[in-house]
């Protein structure tokens, strides 16, 4: 079981930060090839980035690489990066499914035999995307999740971005029902101002209730909070141990129906039981042999 509760945002063109980056928690560390990288820098952030991933001990994070856009840069940045055998490719501003299917073939293209199978993460960041969201969601088995860019979104829109994020409540909605159904993660858009941590957990925890696997992080101090707000809490973990417990007994019984607190145990109820056992588990928030 891959836990990928915190991704952090890493210039591409600052040595410093790449060498640092594996020392504070995330579960995915994404080099930044566009937004962090000035266009006559990309070059040279192409060959540090793909030093790093090489020659830099990341820890239990998995490595994640920003390209650039399909219509700019890309091409580019992937003859580079993908013999450096990234775990996952962050694609920005995807706004249809051919998208994903177009960087598909091109890693089809570029990898090794030898080598293990790069995963796509995807950024839905405009209103056309946010349309085709599912179909975007369901396009290539290469596509392990989807992360809402609220920045670009909201800009394109022409709403305000707001701490409180009323302006994305439809699109964090949509972006979460779509990889649910496509069966992949979804990662919660970036909380913008590093020195709020109320703030920062605030929206943390909201995007846990609305259904995000996930979140980005711009800076290494957003990291610990998103890391335990997503971390099962005791509660969560009791009550997922109690239906568990129910659907036993009720097995035992011979009857295929279990309730708890009065209430009907269904699949999907089930399921989410294992999941958060499983999590605290992985997580060693419970023993191994604790269910």
């Amino acid at each position: 079981m891959i836990v990928r509760r915190s991704a952090l945002f890493v210039p591409g063109n600052n040595p410093g930060m790449l060498q640092t980056a594996g020392l504070f928690g995330a579960d995915v560390v994404i080099l930044d090839l566009e937004d962090a990288v000035a266009p006559n820098e990309k070059d040279a952030a192409r060959e540090l980035v793909a030093r790093a991933l090489v020659t830099i001990d990341y820890g239990q994070a998995q490595k994640c690489v920003r390209l650039n856009s399909l219509d700019t840069f890309c091409a580019d940045d992937l003859k580079e990066i993908v013999p450096s055998q990234p775990d996952l490719l962050m694609l920005p501003k995807v706004h249809r499914a051919s998208d994903i299917k177009d960087l598909a073939g091109q890693l089809d293209d570029l990898e090794r035999p030898s080598q293990k199978r790069i995963e796509i993460l995807a950024i839905i960041e405009s209103p056309q995307g946010l349309a085709e969201v599912y179909e975007i969601a369901r396009s290539h088995y290469r596509l392990m999740g989807l992360l809402m860019g609220a920045e670009d979104y909201t800009a394109m829109v022409g709403s305000l971005r707001t701490k409180g994020g009323e302006e994305i409540a439809v699109a964090r909605s949509l972006l979460v029902n779509a990889c649910a159904a496509a069966g992949i993660e979804s990662f919660d858009a970036v909380f913008t101002d590093a020195n709020d941590e109320e703030g920062l957990i605030k929206d943390t925890k909201l995007a846990k209730n609305l259904g995000f696997t996930g979140k980005g992080a711009i800076n290494p101090r957003q990291v610990k909070p998103i890391n335990e707000t997503f971390n099962p809490s005791a509660t969560e973990i009791d009550y997922a141990r109690r239906i568990l417990k129910a659907l036993r007994q009720a097995e035992k019984e011979g009857s295929g129906v279990a309730s708890v607190g009065g209430k009907m145990v269904d699949a999907p109820v089930a399921k989410r039981a294992v999941n958060v056992m499983n999590l605290a588990r992985r997580l060693k928030l419970i023993g191994q042999g604790d269910d």
